[in-house]
């Protein structure tokens, strides 16, 4: 019997939590914690998620009506409530009252209840600098019931957004009601948000004894000099692209990759040479930095608690790339940076702030921008389509940037190869052969995400060499490289794909652990022995669990349908395609799969009925119109 026909056959929703210490909110911090408190008030991080009566509601809800491709909404004020009417493209009208509100500024969102204990977040969003209503995907045509839609699945704020605008959260999703029974500690990103529970600290402050040591009970009082990894893990849960294992926050200080799957370079995030495309969320970038090498950490540039930065203009940046340098970071040469001899702008410009030319910035969600953390080089001489120098000087292309930049510094040494071409090269199908993968992926001084990248990126070259070749991987020091590495040993053979990936069934970091297990999906129970057995079912039922907290995702029955698929147990197939396009019914590559299945378990006629069902949807789908021409034979 197979692993996989086991873990289809057991797969159940499950709802397990961890038992957590006790949170105590905020409020209990203010007493012995004034000015932290005070700064922490006024930040993004306390306003990232409000009640209605608090006060920090900036739009207007004077009788404001907002049209935009066939869907109205009024914005009113009645009684102590802010309600909107909306009138759907489809005519439907309903009245909704705001449930509360998301961020502070440049954007304010407003969520509505759509059902007992769903959350969605309001496509339709305040503009606070210009004081104006305007849509957030203004180009998109989204009809109701498109799970892109502001009421579908991928705006649900329970599962995709309150777990980085809460502490405490736990999202509590039923997936045979398809409901939410979500809760948390405190709404905003709160003291114990970062610090961890609070319960054990108090119990301190007031002389009690403590059960047991307060690290046991995840709570850290300091995050700072000395433990910037765990700062910055910290942060990231947050401010990364990843997948999330757990149902809600983990404790804080658990390691990233222990609570996380994190998106490496790949296309649609960023552009080939890492920098941001998509709204990546900070950390990915970080990881390729040579300040995060050189044990950079958040806080060296950003207050904890206010969450700004700790100078203005270029003074954040000075604070270490000056003449007098930094001692904490001796690698760094000291000199004046903050002068027209380094950045031949004219003093005081906007080409003369560190951030224009070493931290682009992108613009998401209509207004709000962000910058790239990966703190590079403008590299126009790569001609990959994006660089600061063009970014400003749009009259301009690369090749005079370049031109430019090689007059001011002749003799630089950061002209040199560059990933992105490799990288821009494997992702356009032109790279011949996988040497120049394999050659970064081996680079122990090239940074952990971008090796991780060239190991995710090798993936189409897999063969048994291949898999030698990138079997020392499987020991990196980066867990993220360990994780993208494991994937490749599926082209050796049976005995040294076992022996290779049998290790890290028992690596400290569950990411890890579960990258392993998918690799033995294939592999036939009776091929291990006993011991093996049971480290692949410990791992299998991690993954098991990290897959069941995401069973309100759409793209989750996808995997699950085409896991299904590869192991010919169609009626489980069929069950999961049918989830995927019940929670989003405009999810084009279902329908088809969904039509060949009940094809297959249940005969032509099953099959009719269900491409009718979604030909109402998409009658324009060309794989459904192809099953159509072929089922009317």
């Amino acid at each position: 019997m197979r692993l996989a026909a086991l873990f289809f056959s057991l797969f159940v929703p499950l709802g397990v939590f961890a038992e957590t210490p006790n949170y105590v909110g905020s409020d209990q911090c203010v007493e012995c914690h004034a000015d932290e408190a005070k700064e922490w008030a006024a930040s993004h991080h306390a306003l990232a998620w409000t009640q209605v009566n608090e006060g920090h509601v900036k739009a207007d809800f004077d009788g404001v009506r907002f049209d935009h491709d066939g869907m109205s909404v009024k914005f009113v004020h009645t009684d102590d409530l802010l309600q909107a009417r909306v009138t759907e493209k489809d005519g439907v009208e309903t009245l909704y009252d705001v449930h509360s509100v998301v961020g502070i500024e440049p954007l304010q969102q407003y969520l509505f209840e759509t059902e007992p204990g769903r959350l969605q977040s309001f496509d339709v969003v305040w503009d606070t600098e210009n004081q104006r209503w305007f849509h957030l995907y203004p180009d998109q045509d989204l009809p109701p019931d498109d799970g892109l839609h502001w009421t579908g699945p991928y705006k649900n704020w329970n599962a995709r957004c309150a777990e980085c605008h809460a502490t405490g959260f736990e999202k509590n999703y039923d997936a045979l009601t398809r409901s939410y029974d979500s809760a948390q500690a405190e709404i905003g990103v709160g003291c114990e948000a970062c610090h961890g529970p609070g319960s054990a600290h108090i119990d301190w402050t007031q002389g009690q004894s403590l059960s047991a040591d307060l690290g046991e009970f995840g709570f850290t009082l300091n995050w700072g000099r000395g433990r910037a990894e765990e700062e910055i893990q910290q942060c990231a849960g947050c401010h990364s692209r990843r997948e999330a294992h757990g149902d809600g926050n983990p404790i804080p200080g658990t390691p990233y990759h222990d609570a996380y799957n994190m998106a490496v370079l790949r296309p649609g995030l960023y552009h080939p040479d890492g920098q941001i495309l998509d709204e990546v969320y900070v950390y990915g970038s970080f990881l390729q930095s040579k300040m995060y090498g050189q044990g950079v950490g958040c806080m060296n540039c950003h207050n904890p608690h206010s969450a700004e930065l700790k100078a203005e203009g270029n003074g954040v940046c000075t604070q270490c790339h000056s003449p007098a340098g930094n001692p904490d970071f001796p690698t760094l040469t000291a000199k004046d940076y903050n002068t027209p001899t380094h950045h031949h702008h004219p003093e005081d410009s906007e080409g003369a702030q560190c951030k224009s030319c070493h931290m682009i910035e992108r613009v998401y969600m209509g207004v709000d921008g962000r910058r790239d953390h990966s703190f590079r080089i403008p590299r126009p001489d790569l001609g990959l389509g994006e660089d600061a120098c063009t970014d400003c000087h749009q009259a301009k292309d690369q090749v005079w940037a370049a031109s430019q930049i090689e007059v001011w510094f002749p003799e630089t040494t950061h002209r040199g190869p560059h990933f992105g071409t490799v990288f821009q090269a494997a992702m356009t199908g032109r790279a011949g052969a996988p040497d120049d993968l394999l050659a970064i992926a081996s680079d122990a001084e090239t940074s952990g995400i971008v090796r991780a990248t060239a190991a995710y990126l090798l993936q189409p070259y897999a063969s048994g060499e291949i898999a030698l070749k990138t079997a020392p991987l499987l020991s990196d020091p980066d867990p993220l490289v360990r994780a993208n590495a494991a994937p490749l040993q599926r082209q050796a053979t049976l005995t040294d794909r076992v022996q290779r990936l049998e290790p890290l069934l028992s690596d400290p970091m569950r990411n890890v652990r579960i990258s392993a297990a998918k690799e033995f999906l294939n592999v036939p129970s009776q091929g291990l022995t006993s011991d093996q057995q049971a480290r692949v079912a410990q791992s299998m039922g991690e993954w098991q669990d990290a897959i069941a907290n995401r069973l309100d995702f759409p793209e989750t029955h996808l995997v699950l349908g085409g896991m299904a698929l590869t192991f010919r147990n169609a009626p489980a197939a069929e069950r999961a395609f049918r989830e995927v396009v019940t929670l989003d019914p405009q999810r084009v590559e279902a329908w088809p799969m969904l039509v060949q299945l009940a094809q297959i378990n249940r005969g032509p006629d099953a099959a009719l009925a269900v491409l009718v069902e979604g030909l109402e949807i998409l009658p324009e789908d060309p794989g459904l119109l192809q099953l159509k021409s072929q089922l009317s034979r």
